[in-house]
């Protein structure tokens, strides 16, 4: 008898990868593959769309022909920021612009000046100011630049949502990815901003659906539920929502650290932009506070720094463990002593000035104020008095000093650590699921840690 199985294709910047999912939400089968990218009218690298679209056909017609697998269900994770602009046959007619790709500050600057003040629009949006990246100032740039182009465009289409029409051929806009930094959506108003009517942005918007809207279509023959797809790091998000019951912050580490309160009913303050928090968006449209540090960067940065300085294996810095008289003879007199380079703090000093005698002591300094600084960050997007629950995922997790200081800097919440590698394409299972997630979901696949602060002094 076949398995019965929900399919999600999981799209990032550089990997594509591909998963089963039985129906407790269990891989049992996985396929990833790599695209060299290509180059727009401009010569900016970007996602070579004919390649990727091509890759899904012929991924999801073989598994359909699979012995062993029924496919139920198919849902879709990718990256945001990112636009299929297509014409009234549903045939792309641009590159997929990447999101890195620089914009005339012009451009730019019109906007603000037509539809600012730009701090009360970041406010109600969520979105700051950033390039293509805010992919709302897409749609803006290509009526403004390249308006015979625009004059084409039927619908355009999230990146998400254009993989689901690939299958059902039905144009549909959903939540996490209009909300999460596009500068369309007004959490205050709960619809689009002023600006997308008066341009007339929302006449090439498809309809608005719920993130957890399906399509039963008939497939090749078989009868298949499509799901609409999903902003990955709302995705992500998902499966700590439907599981745990009570508040509580995510922080997602990596290259950036992200820290997530899904449990805000209020849109941004002013002083919550001025201090950078964004809103990402919840499948229900609810919105996600959060904070972004560049803490996987600056420590990267730093180690290589402190591993030349004291001449030790570039993998050293991993078999470091907390050290309770090292972690207290620092905080005797403690100062800032770290100039950091991927970002500024009001406490850093104009130059980086220690004089440890080996790298352990040294180690421990930098993690302290690093950690320090993550803590501001999860105090910016949460009150840690009233949410006591914090689950941290990413390459941090196996940092013993980071768990251990952070622990300790948060002792009134209960601090859990998980590994979660599937995490958005799991997410994306889960959102066109009716399945109900018990409270031991994230034990059960998530290898959930629970760690307890040490008492210490400082």
């Amino acid at each position: 008898m076949k398995q019965k199985v929900t399919a999600v294709f999981d799209i990032g910047k550089t990997n594509k990868k591909f998963f089963l999912f039985d129906k407790d939400f269990k891989e049992v089968h996985k396929e990833y593959i790599s695209f060299d990218e290509i180059l727009d009218e401009d010569g900016h690298p970007t996602e070579n769309l004919p390649a990727l679209q091509k890759w899904l056909k012929e991924v999801f017609d073989r598994i359909l022909k699979a012995e062993e697998f029924s496919v139920k269900a198919i849902n879709f994770s990718t990256y945001g920021a990112s636009f299929v602009h297509i014409d009234e046959d549903g045939k792309a007619l641009t590159p997929l612009y990447n999101y890195t790709k620089e914009i005339d500050d012009k451009v730019v600057d019109d906007f603000y000046k037509k539809y600012g003040p730009e701090l009360e629009l970041t406010r109600t949006s969520g979105a700051p100011k950033s390039g293509l990246l805010n992919s709302g100032m897409q749609l803006y740039w290509l009526k403004h630049t390249k308006p015979e182009i625009f004059k084409k465009i039927k619908y355009s289409l999230h990146l998400p949502q254009y993989l689901s029409f690939i299958f059902t051929g039905i144009p549909l806009s959903e939540y996490t990815s209009i909300g999460c930094h596009t500068s369309l959506w007004n959490y205050e108003t709960k619809d689009y901003q002023d600006w997308v009517y008066k341009e007339g942005i929302n006449k090439i918007l498809p309809p608005l659906v719920s993130t957890e809207t399906s399509v039963n279509i008939n497939y090749n023959g078989k009868r298949i539920k499509i799901g609409v797809g999903i902003h990955d790091s709302s995705s992500a998000l998902l499966p700590y929502v439907r599981s745990v019951k009570k508040p509580f912050v995510l922080v997602s580490t990596g290259t950036w650290s992200i820290a997530l309160n899904p449990f805000t009913d209020t849109p941004l303050t002013e002083s919550d932009v001025t201090s950078g928090c964004i809103n990402y968006m919840r499948i229900n449209g609810k919105p996600v506070k959060s904070s972004r540090l560049f803490l996987g960067n600056e420590y990267k940065i730093q180690v290589t720094k402190l591993t030349e300085k004291y001449k030790v294996d570039k993998d050293y810095h991993k078999t470091v463990d907390f050290d309770f008289d090292v972690y207290s003879e620092i905080m005797k007199n403690f100062q800032h002593v770290f100039k950091w380079e991927s970002f500024s703090d009001k406490n850093m000093p104009v130059k980086t000035s220690y004089s440890y005698s080996n790298f352990e002591q040294a180690y421990h300094h930098l993690m302290i104020e690093l950690v320090q600084l993550q803590v501001q960050s999860i105090n910016r997007i949460a009150d840690t008095h009233k949410i006591d629950r914090l689950y941290i995922d990413g390459g941090f997790t196996d940092n013993d000093l980071y768990i251990k200081l952070l622990s300790h800097y948060l002792r009134g919440m209960k601090l859990r650590t998980t590994k979660a590698s599937l995490g958005s394409a799991l997410g994306a299972a889960i959102s066109i699921s009716d399945t109900k997630l018990n409270s031991k979901f994230l034990k059960e696949n998530y290898a959930l840690k629970k760690h307890v602060p040490f008492i210490i002094s400082g």
